[in-house]
Formats: C-alpha cells, structure tokens, sequence
C-alpha cells in the first residue's frame, strides 16, 4: 500500500508554521507571550555571539519583532519561568518542563562523570562538598567565586580549574541550576533554594518522561525520523525512540508518509494522522522577509534545512578567514517559504550603525527593488534590537550567486 506523499513545500510549509515562522509576527514578545513563544519551540538556544545580538535574541525577534533581551532575562531572572540546561546544546527551557530534565541529570550524573575525569585531569569531584557548602552558607556564586588558590590560566571562560568543573558538573547533574549571568558568566545557586517544590517531587518514571520527550519533539517537528525526534531535545535515545515510534504506530497514534520533491529520494518520516488535514488548512506564510540566525530552530538541522530549503549553510566563526566562502557570521535570509540569501553585517556600535558588509542571493533568485525594499525595512527593525540608530552598506555588496 502507497503511503502519502507530502512534497517539500508542503513540508516546508508545515515545518515553518510549527516553528512560529508561518503567520505575520505580531504580539508584545514579553510576559506571558513570549514564555508562549518559547514554549511552543520547545527551547531557545543561547549563545555568546552578538555580531548583531545574541542568538536567542534574534531568534525571539525573528517571531516577535516588540521582543527586547531585557523581556527575556526578566522571564529567566525575576520570573523565573524558564530555566537553563542542555538540549543539544545550552538553552534556556520553559520550567514547566523542568521535571522532566531529571531524567537528563541522572544521566549526565553517570555519563560526564568518567569523561570529565578522562578530559580534566584533575580531582574535580573533591570540591563538590567544599562548593556546595560555599554556596548554602554565602549564596549564589559564579566561578570566579569559588577555587581560590588553584591553579588557573588566564581566568577564560575555558579556564576549567577544580571547583569551575565542579560547578558545571553539579549543575549538569541537577544539584545546582543556573540563576542568571553576569555578562555572559554563569551564576550558580543551590536547585532546592530555587525551583519550585512541585518540580523536586520524585521524578517522572524514565518511560514518562521517554513519551512526553518524543511526542513533543514530534509535535514541533511535524515530520520527522526517530533520529530526529531524539535529537530534537537530546533527553532520550535513538532507540528509545524508535521504541516508541513502533509503539505509536501500533496502536494507531503515528503514520508513516514519504517526503518527496524534484531530484530528491522519498524520504520516510513519521507524523500524526491528521497530518494531511492539518497542512491543507495552513496559508502560506508571509511574504515579510526576516533575518534568522545561524542558530535558529528551522536551520539547526543542516541536512533539515538543505532537503527541505535546499539551503546549504556553514557556520564559518572557526574557518581561516582567507578560506570562508561568505564570512565569519553570516545571517540567513527568509522570505515567504524560501530562503533567499545570506547576509554579512555587524553592529558598529561606536559608529552607531548597523553595517552591510556583503549580500548573497541564492542561485537563481533576482535581487528586485521590492525584495531590496522589504531588506532595508528588516534591517530598520534590526537596528533597533542592536540598540543602533543608523543602517549603512559598503560599496560593492551585492554580490552575485555562489
């Protein structure tokens, strides 16, 4: 029997609306929208970055352009409805999902221990008791704070002495969760003194926690491989999710559909019955073009991105400059359903300007007035989440397809 079929566009379409890309963006991006917002991607990722701002920031603007980073640290800090830890990387998460990381910390627990002690070389675990002790008699700390005397190097964020290892793996493990940050410094505090009690109770069942983690990945996904779906937030298995794809498709809860598109081989995926109703209701997604970042939930999975964008895209920050094909931070370009280009600015703050070094159409695409018109109003709106006044461009970029 013939499964569906559901071409890349209509794939595309499906994937943009579950990643809040799909409808014109709109709302105040503070409070309890955009604890929406965020709930709804799952996580934002963070970074460190801010060629323009901060990953998160752009990714949060991207779907509410009222968004500031001060709605965000207020959400994490003062509110605190979210909470940080990993998924495939470092991200701020809705605490509403905190329980179910506890299945993430007994893991870690297990699994960094050997290998920080392989990496490290040093007896990081003999300072868990003197840091915790540290933290319950003088409150949070940052790793600055702890491990005086021990050796360091240039006091870096990669400088792991002892007790900054220690830090890093108690809060890997649950036993201390981050607080906030001072600049981009992590500060430490004990979990019990801040996560709700509720969210401390004995945690889920492991296999409760495997069934939420998958049917949420799916759910933000719309289409997706077991592999997918336990990369999506890094908590469970490829095993264990193809478990529970099989177990899913038992009972009725998942189908199997192909992907398909010009010059492409179907690709398997799985989805939720009513996928094919789902995706004849959506309209396309607005003509608004919009900068993503190179972290953005929609391009994070480059082979994602390349079957259904036909976007290849590389992150070039660690590339010798004489080797990069673009440049050391180049931003991706939406348009509709369709990336369009990849652009190289940064913010120039003592300039006060937001400055286009080079932009690159994809191959095939015309560079119109329209398109150019809908730019400068993105960049407009850019420049004021980079807290500049002006936009300028330097000679000569426009650059032709690579």
């Amino acid at each position: 029997m013939a499964l569906p079929q559901i071409d890349t566009r209509a794939a595309r379409r499906l994937f943009l609306h579950r990643h809040g890309l799909g409808t014109a963006p709109a709302g105040p991006g503070k409070g309890a929208d955009l604890l929406g917002v965020i709930a709804d991607l799952g996580f934002v990722q963070i970074d460190s970055i801010a060629t323009v701002a901060r990953a998160h920031d752009m990714i949060l603007f991207a779907r509410r352009p009222a968004y500031r980073p001060a709605h965000l640290k207020r959400l994490y800090e003062v509110d605190r409805a979210l909470f940080e830890h990993w998924t495939h990387d470092a991200a701020m998460i809705p605490m509403a999902f905190f329980p179910h990381w506890r299945l993430r910390f007994a893991r870690d627990a297990e699994r960094l221990k050997q290998q920080w002690r392989n990496w490290q070389r040093h007896d990081f675990e003999a300072e868990f008791d003197p840091v915790l002790r540290h933290i319950r008699d003088h409150g949070p700390v940052t790793s600055s704070d702890v491990g005086q005397g021990e050796k360091r190097s240039n006091g870096g964020w990669w400088d792991w002495h002892p007790s900054k290892t220690a830090l890093e793996y108690l809060w890997r493990s649950g036993a201390l969760t981050v607080v906030g940050r001072d600049g981009f410094r992590k500060r430490y505090d004990l979990t019990e003194r801040v996560i709700d009690s509720h969210a401390l109770a004995p945690p889920a069942d492991p296999a409760a926690t495997i069934d939420w983690a998958c049917g949420a990945a799916l759910d933000r996904l719309g289409l997706a491989t077991a592999g997918e779906i336990a990369a999506f937030w890094a908590l469970v298995t490829p095993a264990e999710a193809r478990a529970w794809c099989d177990a899913e498709r038992a009972r009725g809860a998942l189908i199997d559909v192909d992907i398909t598109g010009p010059g492409l081989r179907p690709r398997r995926a799985v989805a939720r019955p009513d996928v094919m109703a789902e995706i004849e209701t959506l309209a396309p997604p607005p003509g608004r073009l919009r900068v993503l970042s190179p972290f953005d939930p929609v391009l994070r999975d480059r082979a994602r991105a390349l079957r259904l964008f036909g976007f290849d895209y590389r992150i070039e920050i660690f590339v010798p400059a004489a080797l990069r094909k673009y440049g050391y931070y180049v931003f991706p370009l939406l348009e509709g359903d369709r990336i369009v280009g990849r652009i190289d600015m940064k913010a120039e703050r003592e300039a006060d300007r937001l400055h286009v070094t080079a932009l690159w159409p994809e191959p095939g695409l015309r560079w119109t007035a329209p398109r150019q018109a809908r730019l400068e109003a993105e960049l407009t709106r850019i420049s004021r989440l980079a807290a500049v006044s002006d936009v300028s461009f330097a000679d000569g970029w426009l650059r032709a397809p690579v």
